[in-house]
């Protein structure tokens, strides 16, 4: 079943909407470091936990940035195919099936369908 023109609408629009939420979490984490590289959060520790408690906590958002850059490229990628042919997204890369909507509505971005999902 391919996808009418207002579920295409729909899954634009939680495209849209997924890209600004990802988009604001990585402007927090650039603020943040932004704030940490300037000495507006203090070095000085009472203890060597802290800078271990503090490093650690880096490394977290560190990596939480980059698994959100990682899912503003799905993203991008799923809207440029969406837009480069509106007829064709939606459907699975391996076996060129459609992706159920449901699907879709839950992850816009998805390349495959469930079974080829791995």
């Amino acid at each position: 079943m391919t996808l009418t023109q207002a579920r295409r609408r729909h899954l634009e629009h939680r495209l849209l909407e997924e890209r600004e939420r990802v988009t604001r979490a990585l402007a927090r984490y650039t603020r943040a470091s932004v704030r940490e590289e300037s000495g507006d959060i203090s070095a000085s520790h009472v203890h060597m936990a802290d800078t271990g408690t503090d490093t650690a906590d880096q490394e977290l958002e560190a990596a939480n940035a980059a698994r959100q850059t990682s899912l503003l490229a799905e993203i991008d990628a799923a809207l440029a195919r969406l837009y480069r042919s509106a007829q064709e997204y939606g459907r699975c890369e391996r076996d060129g099936e459609p992706i159920p909507f449901e699907r879709l509505d839950l992850l816009p971005w998805a390349r495959r369908c469930r079974t080829h999902s791995s």
